[in-house]
């Protein structure tokens, strides 16, 4: 005897393209736009922090540089000033103080004042630049020129003859050369390097560009 056939009825499952159904499971769309477009997940956070971690050295060498200058001084006019200088290596290196109303190595002691504002507006523009570094070398260089403007300033300030008419005191002294102190050199550096970077073609944002 034939049996009878059976069919088996199945419920239509609508199809998950279609409109006002849910579609197949996908990450967030900020996850899916980051993956689109190459960048990884928490980009703004990850230029911040790198941003800031620039500030940091920068201010790390600042200080250090400025530390240094400061404290190098105040041995120097506490052992130094009013006695003979010392011989470092013969006549090819001594440490001599020196009160220095001018520029950088003993240059312009007629414009105390004017070097005085010049320092200050120097290190008003490093201060606004920082926010855009995001270059370890530059913030070195920055750095160096933060500590070294900060340091003669210090004593424009705070020195004899008066206030933004202050000596800077220099005491090394290299044969026939200006006296000079360590925020001179760090100023010198900080130069040199921003030079080199500027060469390279290397930007304080960390980009570089090709002439």
């Amino acid at each position: 005897m034939a049996e009878a056939e059976r069919t088996i009825e199945t419920p239509d499952i609508p199809d998950a393209g279609a409109a006002g159904e849910p579609g197949p499971l996908t990450p967030a769309d900020g996850t899916a736009a980051a993956e689109e477009s190459g960048a990884p997940e928490g980009g703004a956070t990850a230029v911040t922090g790198k941003g800031r971690r620039r500030l940091v050295a920068l201010f790390t060498v600042a200080v250090v540089a400025y530390l240094l200058d400061l404290i190098s001084k105040t041995l120097v006019v506490a052992k130094l000033e009013h006695h003979d200088p010392v011989e470092i290596i013969g006549d090819w290196l001594k440490l001599e103080a020196v009160r220095n109303p001018g520029a950088a190595f003993s240059m312009g002691e007629a414009f105390t004042v004017v070097f005085t504002v010049i320092a200050a507006a120097v290190i008003v523009v490093i201060i606004r630049l920082a926010r855009k570094l995001r270059s370890l070398p530059w913030a070195i260089a920055l750095g160096l020129l933060l500590g070294g403007a900060l340091g003669n300033l210090t004593d424009r300030l705070f020195r004899a003859p008066g206030v933004f008419k202050g000596a800077v005191v220099d005491f090394i002294s290299p044969a026939h050369f200006a006296v000079f102190n360590l925020a001179d050199s760090a100023i010198v550096c900080g130069g040199i390097l921003i030079v080199i970077l500027s060469f390279r073609g290397l930007d304080p944002d960390g980009t570089v560009h090709k002439d």
